[in-house]
């Protein structure tokens, strides 16, 4: 997963997805918790011995679905058994894990970070409670109910009669996590939410999110369940999910975001998308599309169905990302998107810097550098971006001010050692790894990030800020001297990371310019100015396109080869193109001029990855 947050319990339920469904598939959905129940045990009640497997993402409530299912089993010839009971102990498990959940106070005072596990479910499970609870399951004369995460290891699998997997977005696992309604794998007590969120990020995640991609790459899985209402499940047989979701790969589509308040969040995403007053008094992140983080709503029969993003990746990243960028990039989409809010707010954002790709993977087990760019949208009066240091400062000097305002809680002059160019909208940073920056106040930024499973932002300096539970905000210095380009200062910024816009092309629609490019990151993005009624026409190329409308009021865009696989875009709306589009078309159906950014992987991007 990428970023530990606390996701704002707001549902954003205008990215809404409405692909052309067949009857065959729309028709199967089933709605509502006594439905789906009778739909799983009717296909079980012919057997007198059956085997049903429950297996889902962190979250997920087992025990719900059980009690559910409970209640319509007519005969009481049924037996449970609970994962729990097959796990390691929970000392045998955080003993696993510990280098990936590293004590270190002095790097990391908040314990933030971690390094990312690399094995699998079947490393938490005793293999000796397995061996038994298989006799016991195959001696037993009835329906045997196994639920819980790595229920539908190999072991199960053989045995199984049926198996129902529940996803949960996200979003959805982060508030329960919040709410204390899970515990970490293994464990007999619930821990305190960052303890909890630490250990999911770079262990629990990835252990279900492997598990789930296995058993839906080897079609294992008979009922897939939309579990983020208890209240009210939604059920998909998997062959129409499959099918749901292959027919979405030839759309363009939007993810559904989401919103976290922050000390410097602003205004700007509020009133744009009349978000009410009582979430939060600020919001300051939208993860409009970070990968890992979002999910995808589509309608089916008027009710939304909601699945994760990286279960959609699982079934469809090769169609989605193109093949050639599918496995270079081990099947994650290799960019992330999301807002920066501080319009109208009381400040910038933290002055930081990210690590590259040898220090992310000797230290977090990661893919590559955490490289970033910001693309400036709106701004308030006198927004500054600050990006790499003044010519001629001492860099040195200004690191040791910065260490002793964190001991002792002493300001620092940072315009004086910190490079600000004035935020323009349309303008481009590029933000490799090892550059020092930080969005000033009074703008609205769209931020994108290259591929780390995790977020790695060490903070230098944040003003001495507060959280709004009056605890002074971690920085990380001593990670930051290790990271740091010293030698990215005024000029060298203007000339390799802030270019001018670049005129690739125009006709009388429209006119690209190539605003984001450099030599340090795989990726580069463009500006297409359109105008009223006007129309543009790209192409993939084999690839993906992310489309943000940055400027305006909405287009269309579709497949040119089939233009009812198409997208109504809003304000802001960020908009994948999938690599099944070969050529698409963008229509400005507003009544002014618009803007749109775009996305997109360098032709030679592979030469960028190791």
């Amino acid at each position: 997963m990428s970023f530990m947050f606390k996701p704002l319990a707001y549902d954003d339920l205008t990215a809404i997805n409405r692909p052309i469904l067949d009857s065959l598939t729309s028709d199967t959905i089933a709605v509502g918790n006594d439905n789906i129940t009778k739909i799983i045990t009717d296909s079980l009640s012919n057997l007198e011995k059956s085997v049903l497997l429950i297996d889902g993402y962190v979250g997920s409530n087992f025990e719900g679905l059980l009690h559910e299912l409970i209640k319509v089993i007519k005969e009481n010839n049924y037996k449970t058994f609970d994962m729990r009971d097959i796990y390691l102990s929970e000392e045998e498990i955080s003993k696993i894990t510990q280098e990936n959940l590293p004590l270190n106070y002095e790097d990391d005072p908040v314990l933030l970070f971690g390094s990312i596990y690399q094995g699998k479910i079947e490393d938490f499970i005793h293999q000796e409670k397995l061996k038994n609870t298989i006799n016991e399951i195959i001696n037993y004369q009835g329906l045997a109910i196994v639920f819980g995460h790595g229920s539908t290891v190999k072991e199960f699998l053989d045995i199984a009669t049926k198996v129902v997997y529940i996803d949960i977005s996200p979003k959805s696992a982060a508030i329960r996590a919040r709410e204390g309604k899970f515990k970490n794998i293994g464990d007999k007590e619930i821990r305190p939410f960052n303890a909890l969120m630490r250990r999911n990020y770079y262990v629990d995640f990835e252990v279900v999110i492997h598990q789930r991609k296995n058993i839906i790459n080897d079609n294992k899985i008979d009922f897939y369940i939309d579990g983020n209402n208890d209240e009210e499940y939604k059920l998909l047989p998997f062959n129409s999910l499959k099918e749901l979701l292959r027919t979405l790969s030839n759309y363009p589509f939007r993810c559904k975001p989401v919103y976290l308040e922050g000390i410097w969040g602003g205004e700007f995403i509020r009133k744009v998308r009349n978000l009410p007053m009582d979430i939060s008094k600020n919001v300051a992140w939208i993860f409009e599309f970070i990968p890992m983080e979002v999910s995808i709503v589509v309608d089916i029969n008027s009710i939304n169905f909601e699945i994760p993003f990286a279960t959609f990746m699982s079934l469809q990243g090769d169609k989605i990302i193109g093949e050639k960028a599918y496995n270079k990039f081990d099947g994650y989409f290799p960019i992330r998107f999301n807002y920066d809010d501080t319009y109208h707010s009381d400040g910038n954002m933290s002055i930081q810097v990210h690590p590259q790709g040898e220090f992310t993977r000797e230290h977090y087990n990661e893919k590559g550098s955490q490289d970033e760019a910001y693309y400036v949208i709106a701004t308030g009066h006198n927004a500054k971006t600050y990006v790499g240091f003044k010519n001629d400062v001492d860099v040195d000097e200004f690191m040791n001010l910065a260490e002793r305002s964190n001991n002792y809680g002493s300001y620092i002059d940072y315009k004086k050692y910190i490079n600000a160019e004035d935020s323009i909208p349309g303008r481009q940073f590029m933000l490799p790894a090892g550059t020092i920056h930080a969005s000033g106040q009074n703008q609205l930024i769209l931020e994108l990030g290259s591929l780390t499973i995790g977020s790695y932002t060490y903070k230098i300096y944040d003003y001495n800020r507060k959280d709004k539970d009056g605890n002074t905000r971690p920085i990380h210095i001593k990670n930051a001297r290790k990271v740091l380009d010293h030698n990215r200062n005024t000029d060298w910024v203007r000339k390799n990371i802030a270019i001018e816009p670049r005129l690739v092309d125009e006709d009388n629609d429209y006119k690209e310019y190539v605003v984001g490019d450099t030599d340090l990151m795989y990726y580069q993005t463009s500006r297409v100015e359109l105008v009223t009624n006007g129309c543009y026409k790209g192409k993939n190329n084999g690839q993906f396109t992310v489309i943000t409308l940055v400027d305006g009021e909405e287009v269309e865009v579709y497949s040119e080869c089939n233009p009812e696989f198409k997208f109504n875009q809003k304000f802001l709306d960020i908009v994948v193109i999938p690599s099944t589009i070969t050529d698409y078309v963008i229509v400005n159906k507003g009544y002014q001029p618009v803007v749109i950014h775009k996305t997109y992987l360098k032709n030679n991007f592979e030469k960028y990855i190791l």
